[in-house]
């Protein structure tokens, strides 16, 4: 299999980005016997903090895009789970994203991409999770990304956003003719009028949905304290049924 590269976005916050990106990636690690490489691309790190990977010195994501023949095995850490590795991030992707702009020696969209096809016969599968930002450190990850897939929660909000992210997409085609939208699916879902009403809603605007909803669980905050995906903390809540089967749904089984 070649390797596949998926980016979980939304340029809102509170969506629980970072929550199923880590849940997806261990379910397919688990689940379906995959390596995957999952890559922390958020200065506040919270990604690399769930796995007590958080150092405000160190290299990751960052240096990756910003030195000079920088190996990617070099900024490459274990989580603990066997199976799943991590590419970290701390607050230097704020500067890292304006050296980018500001280096036009290089080409500037493509970086993140060319660092992968050097581990691309180690994963089958990146999961980029990312700012809620469209930065150049975003922008490269979109680059290198063959699929999108964006959590959405349904409120009020939930529907700003999406157009940028999907005249992003657009423009960093012509970097990366492969990307695709995968589709939205809804997280924090619960059974009422409003939810209901709002995935019908996204369904009629012509975004492509998954059918797996991501059921509100106390378990999923709880599991932010921990340090464990829910496959690890609690297997048997209603959120950790869900991302297997939005996993399933995703693979097409």
């Amino acid at each position: 299999m070649t390797m596949k590269t998926i980016s979980i976005i939304n340029l809102k916050g509170g969506v629980a980005k970072t929550v199923s990106a880590i849940n997806i990636a261990y379910t397919l690690v688990v689940k379906h016997e995959k390596r995957v490489l999952l890559i922390d691309n958020d200065k506040q790190g919270n990604t690399s903090k769930f796995f007590g990977l958080y150092d405000p010195e160190s290299d990751g994501l960052s240096e990756l895009l910003t030195v000079r023949g920088l190996d990617v095995d070099s900024v490459i850490r274990k989580t603990g789970y066997e199976g799943l590795d991590i590419i970290t991030a701390n607050m230097n992707l704020l500067r890292a994203n304006k050296e980018i702009l500001m280096d036009v020696s290089l080409p500037q969209q493509t970086r993140l991409r060319k660092k992968l096809e050097q581990v691309k016969e180690r994963y089958d599968y990146v999961i980029i999770d990312n700012a809620p930002d469209l930065n150049m450190s975003v922008v490269n990850a979109l680059v290198a990304s063959d699929d999108v897939l964006i959590p959405i929660k349904i409120d009020q909000f939930s529907f700003d956003g999406l157009e940028q992210i999907l005249e992003q997409i657009d423009y960093v085609s012509e970097f990366n003719s492969d990307i695709r939208f995968a589709g939205c699916f809804v997280t924090m879902y619960q059974r009422n009028n409003v939810n209901q009403q709002g995935a019908e809603l996204l369904e009629q605007q012509g975004f492509p949905m998954f059918n797996t909803r991501i059921r509100k669980t106390v378990k999923v905050d709880e599991m932010t304290f921990t340090g464990k995906p829910l496959l690890v903390y609690a297997k048997r809540s209603t959120a950790c049924v869900d991302y297997i089967a939005l996993v399933n749904e995703y693979l097409g089984l």
